[in-house]
């Protein structure tokens, strides 16, 4: 069997705070888990989805709660998807706090995948669950689900529903059913070809109530170190963080990051040039990648944007943008933003 990849600990405790709620015991559900109560206090901890997955299933065999997994969603926190959940609560509007969701999962797990889909005058907001067990995937689905909207809800400050709801799964009897309309406030319909919540485009552009730009970068600086820490620390990726942290304070020296890893200039290049890159090519890649995050999920100027890439000046930014992307960035935005 595939492994399941890993879970940070904050998903897990939704759960918890629903079975303690229920009046359960939680030692025997960690037991069979296999997890240690002191490593729930660990929000950094990356644990084999396995255990994830015998935690839920755990819950979902002795809560006598047939809808677990959605009503766990009720407890979600900001701290429930990472650093995640702090960078979609600080974003100006809905529609932006959901286009951070794609690049930025990873951090929370391995448990799916999302995507967006524009179908008519409403998106179609997608989760893919990657564990195949029926009693699992569902109530992970319908957590996640749940999850997305409750949050979305305080975030917003509203108590919009979505237009529908769509899950793969069996449509179950009418008394569950009511259930789940109640939760969702709107008709879920079941046996579709994926699960997601169905909103309405005009959602997109609804407020957040504590939008705040320059903790948002902040906060996204800081996820897309994290991201580069789950990847193999190839020197390659260690120069790359480096980078990531030093471009803040304008174009890095190779001096710099040589002094950061210990190493002469001459040693650092020639390590890099026998892994098949160079100093330059990482940082290009580096300030290619980080200025489309910036042209698409935020609304910085692009004279800020190019200023925090370590371009003297707009133009030079403006010209190295269009020999990445055949476009200057003005129109890049324009083309591919949402």
């Amino acid at each position: 069997m595939p492994s399941l990849g890993f879970t940070s600990v904050p998903p897990l405790l939704k759960y918890l705070r629903h079975a303690e709620q229920l009046g359960m015991a939680i030692e025997p559900a960690l037991a069979a888990a296999g997890l240690q109560a002191q490593q729930l206090n660990d929000n950094t901890l990356r644990l084999p989805g396995e255990a994830h997955e015998r935690l839920l299933d755990y819950f979902c065999e002795h809560s006598g709660d047939p809808l677990f997994g959605l009503n766990a969603a009720n407890f979600v926190l900001p701290n429930s998807w990472s650093v995640l959940g702090y960078i979609t609560m600080n974003c100006a509007t809905l529609g932006d706090a959901m286009s951070r969701i794609m690049p930025f999962e990873k951090l929370v797990g391995d448990m799916g995948v999302s995507r967006a889909e524009v179908q008519d005058d409403h998106v179609h907001l997608i989760w893919n669950c990657r564990y195949e067990r029926p009693r699992i995937r569902r109530h992970l689905v319908e957590n996640v689900l749940g999850s997305w909207l409750h949050y979305a809800r305080w975030i917003a400050d509203t108590q919009l529903s979505p237009a529908c709801v769509w899950l793969e799964h069996a449509r179950p009897g009418e008394v569950m059913l009511a259930q789940y309309e109640a939760f969702f406030g709107c008709p879920v319909v079941f046996d579709q070809a994926y699960s997601a919540l169905v909103v309405p485009m005009a959602y997109l552009q609804l407020p957040l109530r504590q939008a705040d730009a320059q903790l948002l970068r902040t906060l996204e600086e800081h996820a897309m170190g994290l991201l580069a820490t789950l990847e193999d620390a190839s020197l390659g990726q260690q120069v790359k963080s480096i980078l990531r942290g030093l471009l803040k304070e304008g174009l890095p020296r190779k001096e710099q990051v040589a002094a950061q890893l210990n190493l002469s200039v001459r040693t650092l290049q020639r390590q890099l040039q026998q892994a098949g890159t160079s100093y330059q090519q990482i940082l290009d890649d580096l300030r290619q990648e980080l200025a489309e995050h910036y042209l698409l999920n935020s609304t910085l100027p692009i004279q800020d944007i190019a200023q925090y890439l370590g371009f003297t000046e707009p133009r030079s930014f403006h010209r190295t943008f269009k020999s990445w992307r055949g476009m200057p960035p003005g129109e890049f935005r324009q083309r591919h933003r949402r």
